[in-house]
């Protein structure tokens, strides 16, 4: 079952632009394979995907910050997509990547595993009523295919403002032996410096939102454990 619906809404003339000109170079094509992160970059730098990126705001401004680091962006909306590429040029950002698929699927297929130096999911749909529920993107078996593809160490970096999907988020992330929250109460963490606010945030917040980070270490799996083939 997915998380997301596919949305309508038309390419704009510059996101179409923005896709016949530098979607070749910095788009990830379709495949089976298994992605080799030195050749798509070209460098051996940390690699961190932010999964559902919506328009881009927080992933071009986190590239932009950090050239030392590789971003890889997950993202189903075409237009989304467009407009991160039109920020890109705008911005001359070359260390960002984008997939245009199922998050699940694409790190399934393609991501290595222990590839990853950090994950990113920023306020993911919450699916507030109770027979959505099901569809959040948050859920058990997610978290251990993610930690099969982050290294040992790598941070997971969650967002909502939505409260009862913090908790929701909170509630799953304790039933994980994959990771160990970096709170030092345990629950909430305050936004860390790398996380850009984004217009759909600060909307949130004059809705009177709270918005909650969650923060989390990827330790070490047990040996031969396979979380890959536990996600169904």
């Amino acid at each position: 079952m997915r998380s997301f619906v596919l949305r309508g809404g038309r390419l704009t003339e510059g996101q179409k632009r923005a896709m016949d000109e530098f979607w070749p170079r910095f788009g990830i094509d379709e495949d089976e394979s298994l992605l080799v992160f030195k050749t798509l970059f070209g460098n051996d730098a940390p690699v961190i995907m932010e999964i559902g990126f919506g328009n881009g705001d927080a992933i071009w401004q986190m590239a932009q910050a950090r050239p030392a680091e590789n971003y890889v962006g997950v993202e189903v909306h075409r237009p989304g997509v467009g407009h991160l590429l039109l920020k890109m040029k705008q911005h001359g950002i070359t260390n960002i990547r984008i997939a245009n698929d199922d998050a699940v699927e694409f790190l399934r297929k393609r991501v290595p595993e222990e590839s990853l130096a950090g994950v990113r999911i920023y306020f993911p749909d919450p699916w507030p009523k109770r027979r959505h529920q099901k569809r959040r993107l948050i859920q058990s078996s997610l978290i251990e295919l993610l930690a099969s593809r982050m290294c040992p160490g790598a941070q997971l970096h969650l967002a909502t403002d939505w409260e009862p999907y913090a908790e929701h988020m909170l509630q799953v992330m304790s039933l994980s032996d994959s990771f160990v929250n970096l709170s030092p109460s345990g629950d909430f963490c305050n936004r860390p410096q790398w996380r850009p606010q984004t217009k759909y945030e600060r909307r949130g917040e004059r809705l009177g939102h709270q918005v909650r980070d969650l923060l989390f270490k990827r330790i070490p799996l047990p040996h031969g454990f396979n979380a890959a083939l536990t996600f169904s």
